[in-house]
């Protein structure tokens, strides 16, 4: 089961964040992964449509950082991810990156 959380914004929208294994092929360390949506379960859906299907959010162990829902707000797609920072050790903090060069797919252009 993946930790994670989300915070819900004055705007009413959600951040959710989740700590996913990572689904390189190595299959080593896990993944920061935030989503923008309307709600929860939109947020969900739209992990799934990515081809990410056995997510899910129980509980709220792991909630966004302010800095998490900045970096995902300021975002256009929404829904980014980077190596989870118990992966990082010594390291500096990676970027973000958007969901497509996750999931092997390219990022849309508009």
């Amino acid at each position: 089961m993946a930790a994670g959380g989300f915070n819900k914004l004055p705007n009413g929208t959600v951040v959710v964040a989740l700590n996913l294994p990572s689904p390189a092929a190595d299959g080593a360390g896990s993944v920061r992964v935030l989503v923008h949506a309307r709600n929860r379960a939109r947020a969900l859906t739209r992990l799934r449509n990515q081809g990410l299907r056995a997510v899910y959010l129980r509980g709220n162990a792991a909630p966004p950082t302010p800095d998490e829902i900045t970096a995902v707000l300021h975002h256009p797609d929404g829904l980014i991810w980077r190596t989870a920072p118990e992966n990082a050790l010594g390291r500096p903090p990676e970027l973000w990156r958007p969901i497509g060069s996750l999931v092997g797919r390219p990022a849309a252009r508009a």
